[in-house]
């Protein structure tokens, strides 16, 4: 029998608000993200875990593109390795080739069949199938395919998806802290710190596992700017590595739902509401539905929102004190003369209008008239401009949602680098306008974490990334991806392994159907959670403290489901804490 925790004596019991807590709000996991395909399994030598002990190794899908990220589609690539490799079929899972590191395989696709050459020799043809490419001792590559002017290089494996008869993508399937080695240093600087890589290898968890947007079922996310950027194995370093080892698990909640975790290189010194910024992604609607823990709030307490005219030119022709104050586009300035810009919108209000952000649609051959101002018609709390009204002689165009308005407004085929921006329109002795001068602040959505203003926190402040996180995203909590554990054809066994900063955590449980105790296995302690049997709706959910069990560092915990215990479930996380939330002073 193990120690035993009566969740009455310790825990704290809650009324859900609202419906958050209720079992439809959970987030279903996602097959793609949890396992291979069983030919992958078998040829990397991974593991299944439907009702395993073994911590759940989670994979991500990514497609690769180009060197020059302007496409993610293939006719032809050839295959590099650092040691021995095979090509494997993946819908019969049967090896076709085995090669060594010395040689190279050209793959050729058309009319929806693969052809293979190695050494400039045929080995194979009209192969229908998916390919996949295994490299177990090493790492894979494409010949010529160039990161940060390297060699690109892969962990995990390569699976050739055709995507019609005559282009195929490129997927880079790899274990998930892999995937984020590769993307925490390129997503950030790694002279920002370890807290600041830290935070930023938590939220670039969350953003692969919820992603705000899927192009293709193939994979779950691209390489590049479009989801986050993913430059391989051959980009990581040791301290961007020590930044995802001791995150591994953590994720941010809100509720029971793993949270959209937006971040940018440089808010400008106040960050903006979600609604403000993105569009809903099936109705095109925007301002978009909200989100609560996605709110703008500026770095310095007591500035006002930004949403009146005043307040944001004032905010934004000013250098006040920001955590971003040492991004280089924390501040940043535009001039464009009349004639320049109106050839630009000439361009530019074609090509965005195929958005549904511009209104009146402007076509190619449209004459876009006398320009006689930029005018602000609404913006965001953080100054963000939520809709631009372009006034010339012939027509008024209204264009809203910041990324159009940003690439709407080009200098020298750049677009501007946020839509934190003021404008200044100066006009002739005749009073016909000569020029616009644009001030702004910021660089990319200004949504969620600001990058520069996470590594001033960290560097300058002394922040842990806790804080840093805490800061930038309203009302989360820091812990593992929550878990049901249910009886019959459910999950019985789970088996969770996350790194614990301090030896401070909660178990979060939402007892829904009332279970009276079940199992647990701590870093190799045996608990037994006694549960409250109360049919009373605020005490579904109990915080367990479970520190006296915690290590600092790796920790390894198993539940398990009860036996005799039917048509029941139960959801459960751990939570990481601060030490003087260990006092029961909620």
């Amino acid at each position: 029998m193990g120690d035993k925790i009566d969740c009455d004596a310790v825990g704290r019991a809650f009324q859900p608000d609202k419906e958050k807590y209720l079992w439809s709000s959970g987030r279903k996991a996602r097959p793609t993200l949890l396992l291979f395909v069983l030919a992958m399994l078998f040829f990397t030598g991974l593991k299944t875990f439907a009702q395993s002990s073994e911590p759940i190794r989670q994979t991500v899908r990514v497609a690769i593109s180009d060197t020059g990220f302007k496409t993610r589609l293939y006719n032809q690539i050839s295959i590099i390795a650092t040691s021995d490799y095979g090509v494997y079929d993946k819908q019969t899972a049967t090896p076709v080739l085995k090669l060594s590191q010395n040689d190279v395989l050209k793959i050729k696709f058309s009319s929806g069949k693969f052809d293979l050459n190695v050494n400039n020799k045929s080995v194979a043809k009209n192969l229908n199938t998916i390919l996949v490419l295994d490299c177990p001792k090493g790492l894979l590559g494409i010949e010529n395919l160039k990161r940060n002017g390297k060699q690109a290089l892969y962990h995990g494996v390569l699976e050739l998806t055709p995507k019609n008869d005559n282009q195929f993508y490129l997927i880079n399937v790899l274990d998930l802290q892999d995937y984020l080695k590769g993307v925490v240093p390129n997503e950030m600087p790694v002279r920002f710190g370890l807290e600041a890589l830290k935070a930023q290898a938590i939220a670039a968890r969350n953003y692969v596992l919820l992603p705000r947007a899927k192009e293709d079922k193939s994979f779950d996310v691209d390489d590049s700017v479009a989801s986050q950027v993913y430059f391989g194995a051959g980009t990581e370093s040791e301290l961007s590595n020590k930044a995802v080892n001791e995150t591994e698990g953590l994720v941010l909640l809100h509720g029971w739902d793993l949270i959209l975790a937006q971040y940018c290189s440089t808010a400008g010194g106040y960050t903006e509401n979600y609604e403000n910024t993105f569009s809903e992604l099936k109705t095109k609607e925007f301002p978009s539905k909200a989100k609560p823990y996605l709110q703008g709030r500026p770095d310095i307490y007591n500035v006002a929102p930004l949403n009146r005219e005043e307040e944001a030119r004032l905010f934004y022709m000013s250098y006040p004190d920001s955590y971003d104050i040492k991004s280089p586009y924390y501040r940043w300035q535009r001039e464009f003369s009349r004639e320049e810009l109106e050839k630009t919108l000439t361009k530019t209000l074609a090509a965005q209008s195929k958005t549904g952000f511009v209104k009146p649609e402007f076509k190619e051959n449209d004459v876009l008239g006398e320009l006689k101002e930029l005018k602000v018609n609404k913006r965001g709390v953080s100054g963000k401009i939520i809709e631009l009204e372009i006034v010339t002689d012939k027509q008024n165009y209204h264009i809203s949602k910041e990324l159009v308005i940003r690439r709407v407004l080009q200098k020298n085929g750049v677009s501007l680098p946020s839509a934190n921006v003021v404008f200044e329109n100066l006009y002739d002795t005749n009073k016909k306008l000569n020029k616009i001068v644009a001030y702004g602040g910021g660089y990319g959505h200004g949504v969620g974490m600001s990058q520069y203003g996470a590594g001033f926190m960290a560097i300058s402040l002394h922040k842990s990334f806790d804080k840093i996180l805490k800061r930038y995203y309203t009302g989360i909590s820091i812990g593992t991806v929550p878990v049901i554990l249910s009886a019959g054809e459910g999950q019985k066994i789970a088996a969770m392994q996350f790194f614990a900063p301090e030896k401070k955590a909660f178990l979060v449980i939402d007892n829904k159907y009332q279970i009276k105790e079940f199992n647990a296995n701590i870093n190799g302690v045996p608990v037994a959670f006694e549960l409250s049997n109360n049919i009373l709706p605020f005490n579904r959910i109990s915080r367990i403290d479970i520190s006296s069990y915690i290590r600092q560092g790796k920790n390894n915990i198993t539940f398990y489901f009860p036996e005799g215990e039917k048509n029941k479930a139960i959801r459960l996380y751990v939570e990481l804490v601060e030490k003087d939330e260990c006092e029961y002073n909620f």
